[in-house]
């Protein structure tokens, strides 16, 4: 009877004494996250390896992109407040987003312009356009939405379900950080596939795809709750209000500027002759917060850069974590985690550690530490790069040409380069490194080896690695040169795979399912593209007998030359002769700057909302949330400036400039904290009605005074 009872209690408007048409909306919020994110984690990877922008470019849009989706929120709270209502606006701009997220996904199909089947598009601007509609679209989508989908909610709750309606807004901002998370780590995943008709590539259609179909279920979900909502009618919108009330005040002061008009207290207070005492009160107190509000954009600056700059980063390091492959776009995984963790943490054990220690850790302090922190988990971001760079090849400038040798042959070599340059030993069977020559003073070149010797004149282009492969045989001294037209290192943790033919006779190569043709004895493959952290399996078909061996792991990021040196029985013997090293800085050591950076966020963000909503009156939270939002959208607009100002070639000097800027700013944000009073708006507000009541008490006494001496005329 217990399970009859619960069933029939779920079929009325309320379950477990919420109403029923919460489960809808947190649904649907969930899925709009796992949207969102899932759509943002890939999104850098997408411009820098899809549409082939350069990184300074792709981190541009990204930001441009983060900037609108938190300047649409104010046009979408108008719209609700002022025209459709919440209910009209949410569905409404669903719709818009849906088609932003389908078009995004349509605009990454490589087969769409790839009409020579050559594996990228034929018509990258036709892609472009695609891809910017779909963002607009989603701009004004996931903005528009934001400001009312969490008031919507609080909506649907009775004046007498205050605890209820507390309790949703943590299981709401649960199912954001639950969405947010899991999209964060499966899309990544989607996109590391291969798909395609006509070639294989990585899978973007189906990284965008999957959260344009989570939002057509949210929008779906929403709808579906339609009878079960609670829709309040358009009340106007406060901001509006605020705004014309602040604009009357700047033209009524204006109007009377010259010196016979007395001053009043506030510039504000010039709107007294329009608008009521506590609006103008109102305003005050939420114009002294807004003020706060200017130095923190420069903190969402460093921010929203885990999503653009520290993604680029992690292309360029080890994701190797033993069972499992951590993909770059993952790793902005990690701050949801320590979100979740951290949150907690730091209210139940650090803050009431600070109270015990007798330090008084005002809100504005908390913000001030945050900034600092963020300032710390650049300064650990530039470090790393540091380490980075120390990594990576250096290729050879216009005028100079790079010079590898591989010994094919059993005596060992020498090879002297002249006139009057370096003399190198090669031992047999073994490679050197890349040595790097003038190109206008390589003219010759004398190799000995055994008991023969040969002289060649060298003609190599300048700018460019060059390999020379030497074998002593029975006939002479074979000296080849093999073009190595790799200048760069292989992107998004792929490796560039070659092979030389060490055997007398042809063999027809294939590793992993890719073939690299016939080779004659001697000559060189093409290199070919594989993804990192595999072993494949090398097979070699000679003289109709194959031999096969499975590769060596080659990292992420490298390049290079395998030779065959035979193939009997079943058993290939093969060298490696590494050409590029791979990544050798693991992704792990990213997770210190995003530690910190975590911590600057639980102690700056979830502080500052906080703040500002115990600084300014309730009905002024549509006000604040738009400043506070805005804030978000100028810190994101700040990067476009820095990073296209600043012109710096190395990227840990980008990272500790940032660092400096907020540094700067945390200075100045602490100064104005020192001097900031804080006030109780509830106090304020008593205190104007209690004003207002002694004022109507008095007009009151006037009226009847004035009738009684009229009565006694």
């Amino acid at each position: 009877s217990s399970e009859l009872t619960l069933s029939v209690s779920c079929l009325q408007p309320s379950c477990f004494g919420y109403p029923l048409s919460i489960f809808f909306i947190v649904i649907n919020e969930f899925c709009e996250r796992f949207s969102y994110y899932g759509m943002r984690a890939v999104l850098i990877l997408y411009f820098k390896y899809f549409l082939r922008w350069d990184d300074n470019l792709s981190t541009a849009i990204y930001h441009t992109f983060v900037a609108l989706c938190y300047l649409t929120p104010i046009l979408g709270a108008l719209i609700a407040d002022s025209w459709l209502g919440k209910f009209k606006t949410i569905v409404s701009l669903s719709i818009v987003y849906t088609i932003g997220q389908a078009t995004m996904s349509v605009s990454s199909i490589n087969d769409l312009t790839d009409h020579n089947h050559d594996g990228s598009p034929d018509n990258v601007s036709v892609h472009v356009a695609l891809s910017m509609i779909g963002l607009i679209l989603i701009a004004l989508g996931t903005g528009g939405i934001k400001p009312c989908v969490s008031a919507f909610g609080g909506d649907q709750f009775e004046d007498d379900q205050e605890k209820q309606r507390t309790r949703f807004f943590s299981i709401f901002y649960l199912s954001i950080n639950a969405g947010s998370l899991l999209s964060t780590i499966i899309t990544p995943i989607l996109r590391a596939q291969e798909c395609g008709i006509h070639s294989k590539q990585q899978c973007y259609p189906l990284a965008f795809g999957v959260p344009a179909a989570l939002m057509a279920v949210a929008l779906v979900v929403f709808v579906i709750g339609s009878r079960m909502y609670k829709k309040v009618q358009p009340q106007g919108n406060i901001m509006i209000q605020v705004s014309k009330c602040i604009g009357f005040a700047i033209k009524n002061r204006f109007r009377h500027r010259s010196k016979e008009f007395p001053k009043r207290e506030h510039w504000l207070d010039w709107a007294s002759e329009k608008y009521d005492k506590l609006l103008i009160a109102q305003t005050k107190m939420v114009l002294k917060v807004l003020f706060l509000y200017i130095p923190l954009p420069m903190f969402w600056a460093l921010f929203d850069q885990q999503g653009s700059r520290w993604t680029l980063q992690a292309t360029t390091m080890d994701g190797d974590f033993g069972a499992i492959q951590i993909q770059p776009d993952q790793m902005q995984t990690v701050n949801p985690i320590l979100i979740m963790i951290m949150v907690p943490v730091v209210d139940a054990v650090v803050y009431p550690l600070i109270k015990k220690c007798k330090i008084n850790f005002t809100p504005l302090r908390k913000m001030t530490v945050g900034m600092f922190l963020a300032c710390l988990a650049f300064v650990a971001a530039a470090l790393v790069q540091v380490q980075i760079d120390k990594t990576l090849p250096v290729f050879p400038a216009a005028g100079q040409s790079q010079i590898k040798i591989i010994n094919l042959g059993t005596d060992a070599a020498t090879v002297q380069f002249g006139p009057q340059l370096q003399s190198v030993n090669v031992i047999p069977m073994e490679s050197t490194g890349y040595m790097t020559f003038e190109t206008s003073q390589l003219q010759s070149l004398n190799i000995m080896s055994g008991n023969k010797t040969t002289n060649k004149t060298i003609t190599l282009p300048g700018g460019k690695r060059h390999t020379l492969e030497v074998k002593n045989t029975a006939t002479g001294i074979v000296a080849d040169w093999l073009s190595d037209n790799v200048m760069s290192k292989p992107e998004e943790g792929n490796n560039l795979i070659r092979f030389i033919n060490n055997l007398p006779d042809p063999i027809n190569v294939t590793m992993g399912g890719t073939s690299f043709g016939t080779l004659v004895s001697l000559s060189a493959s093409n290199y070919s593209l594989f993804p990192g952290g595999r072993k494949d399996k090398i097979i070699a078909i000679r003289n109709s007998m194959l031999c096969s061996v499975t590769s060596k792991s080659f990292g992420y990021g490298s390049a290079y030359t395998i030779i065959i040196n035979e193939c009997s029985g079943d058993t290939l013997n093969v060298t490696y002769s590494e050409d590029i090293p791979p990544n050798t800085v693991h992704m792990a050591w990213q997770i210190p700057q995003y530690f910190i950076l975590t911590c600057a966020e639980v102690v700056f963000s979830v502080t500052g909302l906080e703040f500002s909503y115990s600084q300014a009156p309730s009905n002024m939270k549509a006000v604040l949330q738009a400043g506070w939002l805005l804030t978000v959208a100028v810190g994101n607009v700040i990067v476009l400036i820095v990073a296209g100002a600043s012109k710096l070639s190395e990227q840990w000097a980008e990272y500790v400039l940032f660092a400096a800027l907020l540094l700067a700013v945390c200075i100045i944000f602490a100064v104005m904290a020192y001097f900031y009073i804080y006030v109780d708006p509830n106090e304020i507000e008593a205190q104007l009605d209690e004003e207002e009541k002694k004022q109507v008490e008095k007009d009151k006494d006037v009226y009847e005074k004035q009738a009684e001496a009229d009565s006694q005329m």
